[in-house]
């Protein structure tokens, strides 16, 4: 069987174009349990890289007493310190994220309740260097906290 150029052509470009999402994009699984830790503490990406974060409450214990929520800050944000300024902002357990801190995030996820899961679409920052992640549920903070590294 002879394949001629245009269908070879035709054959290469729908292959590279079908994978061309799963090149451009890395996918990664973050849960929260009922003991305030993240399964990930630290994960690694490049630049720029367009980053599917699916964030998982695994715990059991009513939202309103353990929900979780999954912030990224900015480079040079604490999240100890974040954390502290959302309690300061008026931060609670039916608003665990003021909007005015907004300009300190990259991405977020809404507070999740057990078994709930959340997936957020971003693409990492352009300037290499370690970007914190916290859950800013009340008193959360203190434990619940991890970085992306960007290099």
């Amino acid at each position: 069987m002879q394949f001629t150029n245009i269908q070879l052509l035709a054959f290469f470009s729908f292959f590279i174009f079908a994978h061309a999402e799963e090149e451009i994009t890395r996918e990664i699984i973050i849960s929260g349990n009922d003991a305030m830790q993240f399964d990930v503490k630290k994960f690694v990406t490049a630049p720029g890289e367009k980053i599917h974060i699916t964030f998982k409450n695994v715990g059991s214990l009513p939202k309103i007493a353990m929900g979780h929520n999954l912030v990224f800050l900015k480079k040079g944000i604490d999240a100890v310190a974040f954390g502290q300024k959302v309690l300061a902002s008026g931060g609670s357990a039916t608003n665990p994220l003021p909007k005015s801190l907004l300009g300190d995030v990259i991405a977020h996820t809404k507070l999740l309740g057990p078994s709930e899961s959340e997936t957020i679409t971003f693409e990492a920052p352009k300037t290499k260097g370690d970007y914190q992640y916290v859950c800013t549920f009340p008193g959360h903070f203190a434990m619940m906290r991890g970085t992306m590294e960007v290099k």
